[in-house]
């Protein structure tokens, strides 16, 4: 038998599952091979050799179990709505258990006056607890010396639980297929990382994963299996980078000439920071090193990134190349027209903007242009990626909040040139260390961690929903000063037609708050034409309007110096990172600016502590970082189309130094055998290969 025969064992030949099982695991879980169904890990454990007394209930378990004897077993209520009843009695007390569905089954295997073993969630009702469809064994004493005190608990399905798969059916199949192997699961990590690390083998840590025998080896087999996970995708990023370097040489911008230097002595709007003037030595070194550049740009809100990929682009049009720009919303776009336009006219370059709004007329002419070299530099939407659109020599596409754009939507430019162009993608969202290792570990990373001189931070507070006249207040006191006001709503997208009845309500009711005629109020939302959209924006940064109701369509991209007021409602209904964004819209000018997070009375203690930490908090990294820690990494903007944030076992908050020792493993093996040709690291080869086998070749994108 190979060694991995039972690693690739269909699921349906495994006792206790056949065909309709199989299905039924193959479309509600994805699992469809025995390694599947072996690396579909608990996610809780209970010690299951520990009694609790029923008058030792209380809101903070979990779960319990208790032993006693069955005193009745009733069926309560009316045909059709009964529910199945039964009084367990303890030496302490009695408590009641409660069935909804699978009463008959359920009732013809309870056996009054017996002794039980019962485990489940406590609930409270009409002031006592009592344990809704609890795990029900018949009590014996060799129960007491049974194997598998720490017993483990799997994520189930409605479907699955129909067929018997619920977490006790899927730990009978699994305590048989584990019980099974022996010598049968093939090593995937070389003996040197084993030893240095210490970490027991895959197949031990496989079964104690499952069965854990005490918490000790638990704990050895869950360090082992993240270790395991965090490794070979840091692996396959190193990997990435490697085979991009060496199969896809750049274009090599060596020379500095007419476009940058008359841009930097001439017309540059203010003075770069040095931290822009760091990142812009990273790109210039990246530009003339032959390799293709692939980095991204991280920076706060307002911290200059613009600047610096417009150097960037400037430096593609002094060695003879065109260069691009793509945004994810045309508010963005045109807004990225319009100041580049600005910067640059007197340098003679020609700007193009193609969105989906575009003329057809007008769209030809910028296509031919295009392909004849007369546009310069392209900015746009989506658009820029269509199949018409063709460079004469795109030498470097810049990708703005890249977050918003897919894997394959990034790859797609790619394809406008024979030779790949240089590649810059640039957030204002913040990235927390330990994602961008594990999302973007492929990529150089730049960081542009200085605001421009005289930027003073935005003050932000909390008021809620009892203390909203003092906030109308506040708000009239600033457009008296002749600022002007950003209120926000929230648009999700659950529910668009009823927040955007609520939205207008908002309006609605701005305009009764405000009823001054020297005075206007303006709307923006997602659900507008472009061109209706565009306009309310133009009025506003026009100084016309001066308070703009709006959704997070403003997110990015709007800047108006003269906003310092930024108000959003229901604030407890958005994400740590979006708040931020949003607060970022304000502070752009040299006044003071100010951030109103206005919510419900009461907040849950997951909100609370997100308006806390706006409230305290003006670093975006910091912001990134709680986010990361309240909402995981599955959640935090943009991730879940990555491809790469799958992770079943590890943590990247919690493991952060695991991963950060998976990453140093991963770089030295890739440092002395990059090609993964030497005997030692075969295994590594064969297990990587494995892993991309059914993966879009991410290699060639950011």
């Amino acid at each position: 038998m190979q060694p991995d025969d039972i690693w690739n064992k269909p699921v349906e030949f495994i006792k206790g599952v056949g065909p309709k099982r199989a299905e039924l695991l193959r479309k509600e879980i994805s699992v469809s091979t025995a390694g599947d169904l072996l690396t579909f890990y608990p996610f809780r454990y209970v010690d299951r050799s520990k009694y609790l007394n029923i008058r030792e209930i209380n809101s903070d378990q979990v779960y319990v179990q208790i032993r006693g004897r069955l005193l009745s077993v009733n069926l309560v209520g009316k045909p059709g709505s009964e529910r199945l009843t039964a009084l367990l009695r303890d030496q302490c007390g009695v408590i009641e258990l409660i069935w909804f569905k699978g009463i008959k089954w359920i009732k013809s295997g309870l056996i009054p006056d017996q002794e039980y073993v019962v485990f489940g969630k406590p609930a409270w009702f009409n002031g006592q607890y009592n344990i809704p469809h609890p795990e029900m064994d018949l009590y014996t004493p060799a129960r007491e010396t049974a194997a598998d005190p720490l017993q483990p608990y799997y994520s189930t399905t409605e479907k699955l639980k129909t067929a018997g798969l619920d977490s006790r059916g899927i730990r009978k199949v699994m305590k048989t297929l584990v019980d099974n192997i022996s010598g049968d699961i093939p090593e995937n990590l070389p003996d040197s990382l084993i030893g240095i690390f210490k970490l027991p083998d895959r197949e031990t840590a496989l079964k104690h994963i499952h069965f854990p025998p005490d918490p000790d080896r638990l704990k050895r087999a869950q360090a082992r299996l993240r270790f395991e996970e965090l490794f070979f995708i840091q692996l396959r990023l190193l990997r990435s980078r490697f085979y991009r370097q060496q199969h896809f040489k750049g274009f090599i911008f060596s020379r500095i000439g007419d476009h940058v230097n008359r841009f930097y002595r001439e017309h540059l709007p203010f003075d770069l920071t040095d931290a822009q003037k760091k990142v812009i030595r990273e790109i210039r070194a990246d530009l003339g090193s032959g390799k293709q550049m692939n980095r991204l740009l991280q920076g706060d809100v307002g911290s200059g990134k613009t600047m610096v990929a417009l150097m960037t682009m400037l430096i593609a049009l002094d060695n003879g190349y065109q260069a691009s720009l793509m945004a994810p919303t045309e508010i963005l776009a045109n807004q990225h027209y319009a100041t580049i336009s600005r910067m640059l006219e007197k340098l003679e370059v020609r700007v193009a903007l193609l969105t989906g709004s575009t003329k057809a007329a007008e769209r030809k002419k910028i296509l031919e242009e295009l392909q004849q070299g007369k546009i310069q530099i392209l900015i746009g939407t989506h658009a820029l990626i269509e199949e018409s659109v063709r460079f004469a020599s795109l030498g470097i596409a810049v990708i703005d909040e890249q977050h918003r754009f897919g894997v394959m939507q990034r790859a797609q430019m790619w394809e406008k040139s024979p030779n790949p162009p240089h590649v810059l993608v640039m957030t204002a969202t913040p990235i927390p260390r330990t994602l961008a290792m594990t999302l973007y570990g492929d990529l150089d990373l730049s960081v542009i961690d200085e605001l421009p001189p005289g930027r003073k931070p935005v003050r932000t507070y909390h008021f809620e929903e009892s203390q909203r006249l003092r906030v109308i207040g506040f708000i009239r006191k600033k457009i008296l000063e002749g600022r002007q006001v950003y209120i926000v709503f929230p648009l999700i997208n659950e529910s668009e037609s009823l927040d955007l009845n609520y939205l207008k309500d908002g309006f609605e009711s701005v305009g009764r708050d405000f009823p001054y005629p020297d005075y206007s109020v303006g709307m923006v939302h997602g659900q507008m034409k472009p061109s209706e959209r565009d306009y309310e924006m133009e009025q506003f940064a026009k100084g016309r309007t001066q308070i703009l109701v709006a959704t997070t369509v403003i997110e990015v991209g709007v800047d108006v110096p003269n906003a310092s007021l930024m108000v959003i409602e229901n604030a407890e209904r958005f994400g740590l990172s979006q708040l931020h964004q949003l607060r970022g819209r304000v502070g752009r000018g040299a006044d003071q600016s100010f951030c109103i997070l206005l919510t419900g009375d009461k907040l849950t203690h997951e909100a609370k502590k997100r308006i806390d930490t706006m409230v305290n908090t003006q670093d975006g990294f910091l912001v990134a970082e709680a986010d990361l820690k309240l909402r995981g990494p599955g959640e935090f903007q943009g991730t879940r189309q990555s491809g790469l944030i799958e992770l079943k076992i590890a943590d990247i908050v919690r493991d952060e130094k695991i991963l950060k020792s998976a990453r140093q493993a991963a770089m030295d093996i890739m440092k002395h055998d990059p090609e993964l040709r030497f005997p030692e690291n075969r295994t590594l080869a064969m297990n990587l290969a494995q892993l991309e086998k059914d993966r879009i070749n991410l290699s060639r994108i950011s």
